[in-house]
């Protein structure tokens, strides 16, 4: 592997405070590809969300079946760029905009966060901000293995001469000055061909962002994330986890299981081919059967034969008991993430589901009982003009990715010139892309 696997995915600029802007969003999925179109504009500060200085209109967006992705990962790059194409010129035509580039989301790669603590010794007595940036700069390395980049370098809280609760250390005095932060990585190689797939459609990546993360900065209120929440984004192809504490972001894990392995243990248990099966688990999936449910009686058409065939007759009891074992699955691996995590010190803190799986009848209720905690579902909040169908849960992490740039003076970004991923063309990514567009 060379060095630049292990450098960091492009970052966007801090958010102008008092100028409009032009975003838009990508969200390459498992199952679907959603891109998002909005402008935001200052407005004036919030008690239901600080942490965002404008409002987001959103302006145009879109929604299509994806084609070459597995499990989060790019595995056709043809087909992927088609429908990626088809996606953002459907979401431009309705807008009336030309998009240059795009915020993109990471699900796959095998997501996972590290709390790193760095400490270094100061020579001329006061914090600079170079003390700052060479120390966060040091503990980000020492995060990233091999094969591995960095999604999110975010400073979670600074100590001075052993003593943390500090939040900003520069020009204070001290003979030692330490960072605790969350380092988010990524395979390098899902990353890359993320990005390859944009630049291919013309288009610049200006950020990537963990898919759970910025779900969480659309479905969480301030007061969830102050006391401490899970975040569980639940796709087609991938589950990832953001947890939340102290108003920040300081852990993100995820696994390889999502929504189509529901569709596929129907597909399989039905004898049914896949698209009927995703069809039934949209009109029918529930994990909640009760007795009336083994005498309700459907028929499902039988796959493989090229002769019609008499329909198999299934009880709703039936689905209902293939789609609550995986989802019991499910959400047995989040439990045990949650318990490995810091979350575990917040015991009665919630957990909120995002994601088109988490959209399944009964799963608040399923989730309740397996993380014994309080859960509730998610939908994008706090934004004006968005259409019924962009209210839902499947909508969280392109939603989010627009309120992203509002945060992104949080993380600490490498120099552009220096240890950023490439994906070694010579397209559009060559050129630094600009997504503020002012004048508006």
């Amino acid at each position: 592997m060379s060095g630049l696997d292990r450098a960091q995915t492009p970052k966007t600029r801090p958010m102008p405070h008092k100028r409009t802007a032009l975003v838009a969003s990508l969200d390459v999925g498992t199952s679907k590809i959603a891109c998002m179109i909005a402008r935001l504009k200052p407005c004036p500060p919030s008690d239901a969300f600080r942490g965002r200085s404008h409002a987001a209109e959103l302006i145009g967006y879109s929604q299509i079946q994806s084609r070459g992705v597995k499990a989060g990962a790019v595995v056709d790059l043809n087909e992927c760029e088609q429908v990626v194409r088809q996606a953002v010129s459907l979401a431009e035509r309705m807008a009336k905009v030309r998009v240059e580039s795009v915020l993109l989301s990471v699900a796959g790669g095998r997501l996972q966060g590290h709390m790193i603590e760095a400490a270094t010794d100061i020579r001329g007595g006061a914090v600079t901000a170079a003390d700052v940036a060479r120390l966060t700069s040091t503990g980000m390395h020492h995060a990233t293995g091999i094969g591995r980049t960095v999604l999110h370098a975010l400073p979670v809280g600074y100590s001075l001469d052993g003593v943390k609760g500090v939040r900003d250390p520069k020009g204070m005095l001290a003979r030692q000055f330490g960072v605790d932060m969350n380092v988010v990585t990524a395979d390098a190689t899902v990353a890359r061909n993320l990005m390859l797939v944009v630049e291919r459609c013309h288009l610049n990546v200006e950020a990537m962002a963990a898919s759970s993360y910025v779900a969480g900065l659309s479905v969480l209120t301030d007061d969830e994330s102050d006391l401490g929440a899970a975040v569980v984004e639940m796709g087609a192809g991938t589950t990832t986890i953001a947890i939340y504490s102290g108003g920040r972001f300081i852990h993100a894990s995820g696994f390889a299981v999502g929504g189509q392995h529901i569709t596929m243990d129907l597909a399989r248990g039905l004898s049914a081919c896949i698209a009927d099966a995703e069809r039934i688990k949209t009109l029918y999936g529930t994990v909640l059967t009760g007795g009336s449910d083994a005498r309700e009686l459907m028929s499902v058409p039988t796959a493989g034969d090229n002769e019609p065939d008499v329909p198999q007759i299934v009880s709703r009891a039936t689905i209902g008991n293939i789609v609550r074992h995986r989802a019991e699955e499910i959400f047995e691996m989040v439990r045990d993430r949650l318990a490995e995590s810091p979350f575990a010190a917040e015991p009665k803190a919630r957990v909120v589901l995002s994601g088109g799986a988490a959209q399944l009848t009964g799963l608040v209720e399923l989730a309740t009982r397996i993380l014994n905690r309080p859960v509730r579902l998610g939908r994008p909040l706090g934004f004006g003009r968005l259409p019924n169908e962009a209210k839902t849960a499947s909508f969280a992490v392109p939603a989010g990715l627009l309120i992203y740039p509002q945060y992104a003076h949080l993380e600490h970004v490498e120099p552009r010139h220096t240890r950023q991923l490439r994906t070694g063309t010579d397209g559009y990514f060559g050129k630094v892309g600009r997504w503020l567009r002012e004048g508006f």
